[in-house]
C-alpha cells in the first residue's frame, strides 16, 4: 500500500504532466520534488513534506483544494492554501507582481505555523538556487525574461521574506543556504554572519514586571539587572539592529541612551537587553509621587534639551523628521480635507531642513533613572529636524490622547490624566525657560495641530472606525481648521 508521499508525488506528475519551468527549460514536477526534498532536511512531518510537492498545484494546473483536501486530508490542504498566491485573472502577470508579493509577505507575517514557514523557505530556497545558477551565466541580463524584470523589486521581495523567515528558521541549513545565494545576487544585502550558525539566547518575560508599552514594542524588568524590550511580532531582525545602530550613533553624539548588548529570541518576537541596573522609568516615579511633577518635568526637559544640542550630519543614517510628519498628514488629514491637508504640509515643508537630534518617541516612560542619571531607550525613530516635532510628541502622549478618554493617558504613563496635564505644562515652561503665558500658549499650539493629525492617522490606522471615532476625527480636523488660520509657520524661537 502506497503511504501519502508516494501518492502525492503520483498526482502531482499527472497533474505537471507536460509542464516546464521557465527556470532551464526543466520538467515542472523537478521543482516540487526539490522542495519536498529542502522539507525533508528541516522536518520529518510528512505532512509539511506532501504539502511541498502539492505546493504548485492550485496555481499552475488544474487541481483544486476541495480535491487535495480529500485525497490528503485538511491540513496538507491548508498548508498549501497558505503558499498559493492570490489571482488575478483579469490583469497580466506582470501588472499584478507586486500587489501579489505583498500579499505573500502579509500573509506570512501573520502566521504562526511553522509548516507554512518551512515550505516558504524550501520553495523559494529551490528558487533562488535556479536564480544564482542562471546569474552566473548571464547576469543582469536575465531579469529580462521575467514578469517583474526589474531586479531591485525582485531584490526587496527576497530579502523581505528571508526577515520574516530569520528568527523561526535562522538554524536550518536550508535559511542558510538562502542567505548564500541572495548574497551572490545581490551582494551585501546581509550580514555575511548570517550564513553561518547562530542560534539567538532564547529567554522568558513570563513572570517578568511590565515596565512600559510603546508603538514598537513592551519593557519588562527580566532581572535586578537587565531590562528587555519585546519587539511587536511584525519587527523584523533587520528592525532591531537598527534601532540599536541607531543608539549607538546617538551615544556617540553625547545623548545618554543605554545600549542593547545583544539581541534575543522571545518566543516569535525578538527582544533587544539593556544593562539598566537598579533603575525605574521617570512614569513610575511619578506615578508614585506625583507631587513631584516639577521635579521630573525638570529632568525631562534637561534631557531634551541634551538631545536637540546635539547635531548629526546629513549624510548620517537619521532621517529627516519631516518625512514622519507628512506621513501624519498623507495617511489621516489628507483623506478628510484636501485643502486643509495641503496647507498643513506646507507648514512642515518650511520647518527648516536641520541637523538637530529628534527623539521621535519622547515621554516618560522611554527614559529610565539610574542613580539619579536620566537614560533613553526606544531610539527607532530618531531623526534629525526641528525640535517641534517632539514637543508634538508630548503634547500628544499627555493631552490630546486623553481629551476623549483619560484612562488612555493612565494606562499607558501609570498616572491620573490630570498629573500629564500637569507634566506637559510644567515641561514646556522649563524647556523653553520661560513664564510668558503667550510664549507658552503659542508653541503649544503649533505642537498640537501636528498632535492632532497624528491622532487622525492614528485613528484611520485602526481595523475599524466606529461612530465615536468619527466624532474624534471631526473635533480634530475642527481645530487644526482654526489652528492654521492663525498660524503661518511651526518654528518658534527660545
Amino acid at each position: 500500500m502506497m503511504n501519502i508521499l508516494e501518492e502525492a508525488i503520483i498526482y502531482a506528475t499527472v497533474l505537471h504532466q507536460g509542464k516546464v519551468r521557465k527556470f532551464g527549460n526543466r520538467p515542472y514536477i523537478l521543482h516540487p520534488l526539490e522542495v519536498a526534498q529542502i522539507l525533508s532536511t528541516m522536518t520529518d512531518d510528512v505532512e509539511i513534506i506532501t504539502a511541498g510537492i502539492l505546493h504548485d498545484i492550485v496555481e499552475d494546473t488544474d487541481g483544486t483544494l476541495p480535491e487535495i483536501e480529500k485525497l490528503f486530508g485538511p491540513r496538507v490542504a491548508k498548508l498549501v492554501a497558505a503558499e498559493s498566491e492570490e489571482e488575478y485573472p483579469d490583469e497580466e502577470p506582470g501588472a499584478t507582481w507586486q500587489r501579489r508579493k505583498e500579499g505573500t509577505l502579509r500573509a506570512l507575517k501573520k502566521t504562526d505555523d511553522i509548516g507554512v514557514k518551512m515550505l516558504w523557505l524550501a520553495d523559494k530556497l529551490a528558487n533562488v538556487r535556479s536564480l544564482a545558477g542562471m546569474y552566473s551565466e548571464h547576469g543582469e541580463a536575465m531579469w529580462k525574461n521575467f514578469h517583474q524584470n526589474d531586479p531591485e523589486m525582485q531584490h526587496w521581495y527576497y530579502q523581505s521574506l528571508a526577515e520574516q523567515l530569520e528568527l523561526s528558521l535562522n538554524k536550518t541549513g536550508a535559511f542558510k543556504e538562502l542567505i548564500k545565494h541572495i548574497n551572490f545576487i545581490w551582494p551585501g544585502t546581509f550580514d555575511s554572519e548570517k550564513a553561518r550558525y547562530r542560534k539567538y539566547r532564547e529567554v522568558s518575560v513570563d513572570g517578568c514586571k511590565l515596565l512600559g508599552r510603546g508603538a514598537k514594542g513592551d519593557v519588562y524588568r527580566y532581572n535586578d539587572e537587565l531590562v528587555i524590550k519585546v519587539f511587536n511580532q511584525n519587527n523584523t531582525y533587520r528592525d532591531v539592529e537598527r534601532e540599536i545602530a541607531l543608539s549607538r550613533s546617538a551615544f556617540i553624539l553625547g545623548v545618554p541612551t543605554a545600549i542593547s548588548f545583544g539581541i534575543v529570541s522571545v518566543g516569535n518576537r525578538y527582544g533587544a537587553m539593556y544593562e539598566l541596573v537598579d533603575s525605574e522609568t521617570v512614569s513610575k516615579n511619578l506615578s508614585r509621587s506625583p507631587g513631584q511633577v516639577e521635579t521630573y518635568a525638570k529632568i525631562m526637559a534637561d534631557l531634551a534639551h541634551t538631545i536637540h544640542d546635539a547635531e548629526a550630519i546629513k549624510e548620517a543614517d537619521f532621517p529627516d523628521v519631516r518625512d514622519r510628519l507628512r506621513d501624519y498628514i498623507n495617511g489621516g488629514l489628507g483623506y478628510h480635507d484636501e485643502a486643509l491637508a495641503g496647507k498643513c504640509m506646507k507648514l512642515i515643508d518650511d520647518l527648516p531642513d536641520t541637523c538637530h537630534l529628534v527623539h521621535g518617541d519622547f515621554h516618560t516612560g522611554n527614559v529610565f533613572l539610574q542613580k539619579g542619571e536620566a537614560l533613553l531607550i526606544d531610539m527607532d525613530r530618531i531623526s534629525r529636524g526641528q525640535p517641534i516635532a517632539e514637543l508634538s510628541d508630548l503634547y500628544y502622549f499627555y493631552v490630546i490622547l486623553g481629551e476623549d478618554d483619560p484612562s488612555v493617558v493612565e494606562k499607558f504613563m501609570g498616572f491620573s490624566y490630570k498629573t500629564a496635564r500637569k507634566f506637559f505644562d510644567a515641561f514646556l515652561r522649563c524647556y523653553l525657560g520661560t513664564d510668558d503665558e503667550e510664549k507658552l500658549r503659542e508653541v503649544a499650539e503649533k505642537a498640537s495641530l501636528i498632535g492632532y493629525a497624528r491622532k487622525i492617522r492614528k485613528i484611520r490606522s485602526g481595523k475599524s472606525q466606529a461612530d465615536c471615532q468619527q466624532e474624534e476625527i471631526d473635533r480634530c480636523l475642527d481645530r487644526i481648521r482654526k489652528l492654521t488660520e492663525k498660524l503661518d509657520t511651526l518654528t518658534y524661537e527660545i
